[in-house]
């Protein structure tokens, strides 16, 4: 194989249908190992933190969000964060992945100054928070440029951007999915504007739903040419999440006969993902969805990174995911059991062991 494996959208559907699962995963391995020689796989002390659980996009495949005037509504006070951002910091996290609805009545300024105050009390915070979804919502709320809206929460306090919303990067998907969150090529544009401002991002797939595979592998070369197209000296994607739809008693389960993604499909799609996006460095998969057992495969078909030991999660695991969290003990073991040595990172993938 050459030094640079540089496949064409044509030919990965090819690969994607003709090749045994064991060549994509030998490859995708070896492109691994290119990319990283050491045997290390990373992993993150962080915690999700949703702000509100109200949300005017109303997805199917969503069990978490509510209407406004919902008995269940919520919008997390500050003692909240305050409580559970010292639970992070007690295990030895400083990040939070700080998201939620979009409720129609929250404004940029509240999303500023919940950044300065949660800065202000913990001034070594990490915040990974919104997504390119929230981002266009409020630019197109505030009347005002996607660059502007970066600008001002960037000075409040964001120090990465999340892959959220990307779901699957077709429109004819979006428009049956969540008809009324941002578009594909909205998403992509939110990105190329915070790449453009160095800020670190991530990439995200959800898939198993209505999408076609030629619809996944377009959004892994939406993804890849985006990538490309950063400035040098920005980070751009650090690492591309892939996670099948969890999707139990949701509203799409009701109008759409779903069939679950079995264990060789996610580990295809996940070793594909590897040989494609050769310029994204980290490639992650979701224990979260798959289950331990899958996770531990997919660091030998081109994962290198684990993620996070979810101290809360309260999105997907309302849609069916069983075990949402563990904890580093945990964690450290399960990536020794597969034959790697368990490093701790930050959100930049820089190691603090």
């Amino acid at each position: 194989m050459s030094d640079h494996l540089i496949l064409s959208e044509s030919e990965a559907l090819d690969w994607y249908y003709s090749k045994s699962l064991g060549e994509l995963m030998a490859i995708a391995s070896e492109i691994r190992f290119r990319l990283h020689p050491q045997p290390y796989v990373t992993w993150i002390v962080d915690r999700n933190i949703n702000i509100t659980n109200v949300c005017s996009v109303q997805c199917k495949f969503c069990n978490f969000c509510v209407k406004k005037n919902s008995k269940k509504a919520f919008i997390t006070t500050k003692k909240e964060y305050i409580q559970k951002i010292r639970e992070l910091l007690a295990l030895g996290g400083n990040q939070i992945l700080l998201q939620g609805g979009l409720h129609p009545e929250l404004d940029l300024s509240f999303y500023t100054n919940l950044f300065i105050t949660l800065k202000n009390e913990f001034p070594s915070l990490k915040l990974h928070a919104l997504g390119p979804a929230e981002v266009w919502f409020l630019a197109k709320k505030e009347n005002k440029s996607v660059e502007y809206v970066l600008d001002v929460l960037i000075e409040a306090g964001l120090d990465s951007l999340p892959g959220a919303g990307a779901e699957i990067l077709s429109n004819r998907v979006r428009k049956i999915l969540s008809p009324a969150k941002c578009t594909a090529e909205e998403w992509l544009y939110v990105m190329s504007v915070a790449h453009n401002k160095c800020l670190v991002t991530s990439a995200t797939m959800m898939f198993g739903h209505i999408e076609t595979i030629e619809e996944r592998i377009r959004h892994l070369f939406l993804l890849r040419n985006l990538q490309d197209m950063k400035p040098d000296n920005a980070p751009g994607f650090m690492n591309f999440v892939l996670w099948p739809i969890q999707y139990k008693d949701t509203r799409l389960s009701k109008k759409v006969n779903l069939t679950p993604i079995g264990m060789s499909e996610y580990i295809r799609m996940l070793a594909l993902s590897r040989i494609v996006l050769y310029n994204i460095p980290h490639i992650q998969p979701s224990w979260l969805t798959v289950g331990k057992d899958v996770a531990q495969l997919c660091l030998h078909a081109g994962a290198d990174d684990m993620g996070s030991i979810m101290i809360e999660e309260n999105v997907v695991s309302k849609a069916g995911a069983v075990k949402t969290t563990m904890n580093s003990d945990e964690m450290k073991r399960i990536i020794t059991e597969a034959g790697f040595i368990p490093k701790r990172r930050n959100q930049r993938f820089e190691l603090l062991d």
